[in-house]
């Protein structure tokens, strides 16, 4: 894991087929990132390569889904944290599909920046604890969306929520073991630092 985080400069592409929000997302993370607008599916596949940090993915688009471009850039094997936007609830389909964080419209300006911010800090971590927030996102969204009646009858939400905890126990004993080590670590003289 890295010590330390930049979390300015980034490259965020954000898709929308409605131009007014993608320019006003853009316009707002231009600010602190580096900006490509995409106005459709197929523009956003022109548009997305290894140099991208994060997606903002509008879910609802005529012609190609952010679904169908979720699985295209999946599929291209490109792997920059993907937020999908929407103004649409979610529904227990998300269990299955491979997004970091879910935002529901209206989205604010503080909303996208510090969502950048969160996806940078997720990067620098492996991969099963990006999953482990993923699937720690997917389960909030869910709980935040749906009754219980609703969540206890799901099978999609009983799978999410069983990963959540087999991932939780992993990242427990990660932490712990960082733990362990940094307190064996300050055993040392001048807390393993160099005096030089």
């Amino acid at each position: 894991m890295k010590e330390s985080v930049e979390t300015e400069g980034a490259t965020v592409l954000v898709v929308d087929d409605e131009q007014a929000i993608a320019d006003l997302y853009s316009t707002w993370l231009q600010t602190a990132h580096d900006v490509r607008t995409a106005h459709s599916g197929s523009k956003a596949l022109q548009l997305v390569d290894e140099s991208v940090d994060v997606v903002f993915l509008d879910r609802q688009m005529p012609e190609m889904s952010g679904d169908e471009v979720l699985d295209s850039i999946a599929e291209q094997g490109i792997d920059p944290a993907v937020v999908m936007v929407t103004a649409v609830d979610p529904d227990f389909d998300i269990v299955e599909m491979p997004f970091d964080d879910y935002l529901t419209k209206p989205v604010s300006r503080e909303d996208l920046l510090d969502t950048v911010s969160e996806m940078l800090v997720r990067t620098t971590y492996d991969d099963q604890v990006r999953e482990y927030f993923a699937v720690a996102s997917k389960k909030a969204t869910l709980e935040t969306q749906k009754t219980t009646p609703q969540l206890e009858a799901s099978d999609e939400y009983q799978t999410v929520s069983r990963r959540f905890e087999d991932l939780r126990e992993t990242a427990d004993a990660t932490a712990a073991e960082i733990d362990d080590f940094e307190a064996v670590f300050q055993q040392f003289p001048g807390g393993g630092r160099s005096s030089s």
